[in-house]
């Protein structure tokens, strides 16, 4: 095998997931020992039904253009009308597998203020741990891309950005703000990413005594990102729901309910 196939099977996946969505996923390991009847095959786009819902439940300052994204070498459950508890909802029964949900801004939103959303969790990813790459998994994510002063990354970070841009066609975002529920790390925690600090994660979610209920959140996005990076933030390029249990082949049901996000 050529070399730049070699390349392209081992790094491509790790790429994608740092430019697209924060890194969240990692290459299959070896053999995936999940029951294939688990997984649900990934719609190219959503369901009818889920469209309607998300344009209507998921709510941003532009025209809502949900679409799934399909994880390089990765099995999708889909995202799948629902209502529970009284709400909305999109479910997602994870099964090692990668569900992303993803709104991209063209141009960049100038200003993101306040974000709501609300999610909720049956179970979590069994033995996930958000500082190890090799088992960072998480029920739940919402995960926000923003654009900056590129002159500042790092030589590593411009490496990785100029790989992602000829593997992709898309940069590396200047800097990844994740708001994630963990099993083991408390409220407040900001975990940085194992391959680039330029992912950051803030855990708002945590423990497993909220589970089977609403978690209802309401974040000032400057705030968290300039606590979380230190800086201000750039414009918003993406905004994105997420499910993984993949690297740990666990199994997780959720449900993203409402989302709403107000410019400054």
């Amino acid at each position: 095998m050529r070399f730049r196939e070699i390349f392209r099977g081992t790094f491509a996946p790790v790429v994608m997931g740092l430019v697209l969505l924060g890194g969240c996923a990692a290459p299959n390991s070896g053999g995936d020992d999940t029951d294939e009847a688990d997984a649900v095959p990934a719609p190219v786009v959503l369901s009818p039904q889920a469209r309607v819902l998300a344009s209507t439940l998921l709510r941003t300052p532009v025209k809502p253009e949900w679409a799934v994204y399909r994880w390089p070498g990765k099995r999708v459950a889909a995202f799948e009308v629902d209502r529970v508890m009284g709400r909305d909802a999109l479910r997602v029964d994870s099964r090692g597998t990668v569900s992303v949900l993803r709104q991209r801004f063209e141009p960049a939103l100038k200003s993101a203020g306040m974000l709501r959303f609300s999610w909720k969790a049956q179970s979590l990813p069994a033995g996930a741990d958000l500082r190890d790459s090799g088992k960072e998994d998480a029920a739940v994510r919402v995960v926000l891309t923003f654009d900056g002063d590129r002159s500042l990354l790092s030589e590593r970070a411009q490496r990785l950005s100029d790989l992602s841009l000829a593997l992709t066609g898309e940069p590396l975002p200047y800097a990844t703000l994740v708001y994630v529920w963990s099993e083991t790390e408390p409220v407040g925690t900001v975990i940085h990413n194992p391959r680039t600090d330029r992912i950051r994660k803030l855990v708002v979610s945590s423990g497993r005594d909220a589970l089977g209920r609403w978690k209802d959140h309401e974040r000032d996005v400057q705030a968290d990102f300039h606590q979380v990076f230190g800086e201000a933030s750039g414009g918003l390029l993406s905004l994105a729901l997420m499910s993984d249990t993949d690297n740990t082949r666990s199994k997780a049901t959720v449900w993203f309910g409402g989302l709403q996000l107000t410019p400054l």
